[in-house]
């Protein structure tokens, strides 16, 4: 019986120090597995951190640089409606060195006529029921309404 207790007992003993080599080695793969993890947050903790500072660090540049890129487009668009209106111009001045527009235009703006013609108004009653205004620089003489549209481009000018 002794032989059987020692071997009972040697028996018992490779299952304990199997089972203790058995829980070190689940506890040390836990312990890889928790390091990996902690550092795998550790890694991924420094990399969102150094996302954040470059997207802090770009945020201002690129908001400046939408914002001029907008300001160029707004003085793009000034310049082509200035390029617009000096076209307009060019051809109003063109027409205006025409002496047939001239003396259109100097018998309908000034009521002008020419000698041995007889001048007429027709007053529109729709139109003297708009304005008022219209119908008192009809009424007045003509060099009235010269200085008028002298003092209106004067102002506009400025």
């Amino acid at each position: 019986m002794a032989v059987k207790d020692r071997d009972r007992f040697s028996t018992a003993t490779r299952l304990r120090l199997l089972g203790e080599q058995t829980a070190a080695r689940v506890y040390r793969s836990q312990t890889r597995r928790q390091a990996r993890r902690s550092r795998l947050t550790g890694r991924a903790a420094l990399l969102a951190l150094v996302l954040c500072s470059l997207i802090v660090a770009l945020a201002y540049p690129i908001r400046q640089y939408v914002s001029q890129r907008a300001e160029i487009a707004d003085l793009e668009r000034q310049q082509a409606q200035a390029r617009e209106r000096v076209e307009q111009l060019r051809d109003l001045k063109a027409r205006w060195q025409d002496d047939a527009y001239a003396e259109q235009q100097i018998r309908l703006r000034l009521h002008y006529v020419l000698p041995g013609e007889t001048g007429y108004i027709v007053i529109d009653p729709d139109a003297a029921r708009q304005s008022r205004a219209d119908l008192t620089s009809a009424a007045r003489p003509w060099y009235d309404n010269i200085w008028d549209g002298v003092d209106r481009s004067d102002k506009s000018g400025r």
